[in-house]
């Protein structure tokens, strides 16, 4: 296992704050359309998982999770937005993330299931589509354009959530494979 050193800490205070605004940019794209928002774990799968694996590779050490889990709280707490529904998926998270890369000795295969696990930053904001329908729905006539809330009841049916997550693994499994491959860290 290597070990933390100064510039693998700055490296890895760089990789948070990617990951933050990265889970923060998923979130803004819901605003775009209700789809967006019901496929919020396929966009991350998207835009988060090349930071995520690359963080993983360049530190295999413990905390890099907890560093990453760390920044999107903090993120939440200054947009106001850290309630249980947002802090508490992204501690659980943080702890798995956490327990594979060591269960895994910090190899590439644990690094990849780690990363998927760490792509479910706003699953506590967008799970309350199906969790907690009528918080969204009120949410939604509030803070949205007319009829954006009616869209997004009619675009997120129980199935779909099985749907978005599966699409959201695959998709994060194959960019921690291009992004591996494109900056040659170490499987």
């Amino acid at each position: 296992m290597k070990e933390w050193t100064k510039k693998k800490t700055l490296w890895t205070l760089l990789y948070a704050v990617l990951y933050a605004v990265g889970t923060a940019i998923v979130c803004v794209t819901g605003a775009i359309t209700p789809i967006l928002f019901v496929c919020y774990q396929i966009t991350a799968g998207i835009l988060l998982s090349g930071i995520i694996i690359y963080a993983f590779g360049k530190v295999k050490a413990p905390g890099v999770a907890v560093c990453l889990g760390v920044a999107m709280i903090l993120l939440l707490v200054l947009i106001g937005d850290a309630v249980a529904w947002h802090v508490i998926p992204i501690v659980v998270i943080v702890i798995l993330a956490e327990a594979i890369r060591t269960i895994f000795k910090y190899n590439w295969t644990g690094d990849v299931i780690s990363t998927v696990i760490m792509t479910f930053s706003s699953f506590g904001y967008y799970g309350q589509i199906w969790f907690n329908r009528d918080y969204t729905y009120e949410c939604a006539i509030e803070e949205m354009p007319a009829g954006y809330a009616e869209g997004l009841m009619a675009a997120s049916p129980m199935w779909s959530l099985i749907v978005v997550i599966i699409a959201g693994v695959v998709l994060s499994v194959v960019v921690s494979n291009i992004t591996t491959k494109l900056f040659k860290l170490e499987k």
